[in-house]
C-alpha cells in the first residue's frame, strides 16, 4: 500500500473561502501559469462559491492541506471536476486518486451520473492520471468546444 495512504489521509468538505482551499487554488493558479503563461487560460466560467456544490481538501496525517477538487454541477446527471490540484510532494502518494473518488462519491450523493472534465495539453502528467482512473477522452464540451489547449474526459459513474 502508498506509504501516504497508510498515514491518515482526511478528506473533508470545506467551503470555497476556506484558507486552504484559497491557497491550494492558489498553488494551482501559480502552476498553470507557468505552464500556459499568465493569459487567462480557462475558457468558460471560473467556478465561484455560487457554481461549486462541494469543495473537498485532503489534509495528510499532520493536518497538513495537500490535494483538494472541486464538483460543479452542469445539468441533470453531470458533473464536471474543478480545481482538481495536489501539492507536488505529495503527488505519486495516492491522493489524487482519493480525492477523484471522494468526488465521485458526493456526484453520486448529488445524482450525477456522468462526470466530465477538463485539462490542458501542458498537464501529461493530468492526463495519463485521469486515463489511469478510468476516464475517457471525449470531444471538447461547453466552453472547451475549440479551445486547442483542452483535454475532455468523462467517466460514466
Amino acid at each position: 500500500m502508498d506509504p501516504m495512504l497508510d498515514c491518515t489521509l482526511t478528506i473533508t468538505a470545506v467551503t470555497w473561502d476556506d484558507p486552504d482551499a484559497f491557497r491550494l487554488r492558489a498553488a494551482q493558479r501559480t502552476e498553470l501559469d507557468a505552464r500556459y503563461g499568465t493569459d487567462d487560460h480557462e475558457p468558460g466560467a471560473v467556478p465561484t462559491a455560487d457554481t461549486v456544490a462541494v469543495f473537498l481538501v485532503a489534509r495528510d496525517a499532520d493536518g497538513a492541506a495537500v490535494g483538494c477538487g472541486g464538483l460543479r454541477l452542469l445539468g441533470p446527471g453531470s458533473g464536471e471536476v474543478k480545481r482538481m490540484y495536489v501539492d507536488p510532494a505529495a503527488r505519486g502518494t495516492g491522493v489524487a486518486a482519493a480525492l477523484l473518488r471522494a468526488l465521485e462519491d458526493h456526484a453520486r450523493e448529488l445524482g450525477v451520473t456522468r462526470l466530465l472534465l477538463e485539462t490542458g495539453t501542458g498537464q501529461p502528467d493530468a492526463i495519463r492520471f485521469y486515463q489511469r482512473e478510468g476516464y475517457e477522452p471525449i470531444e471538447a464540451y461547453g466552453p472547451y468546444r475549440g479551445s486547442l489547449l483542452s483535454r475532455c474526459f468523462a467517466r460514466d459513474l
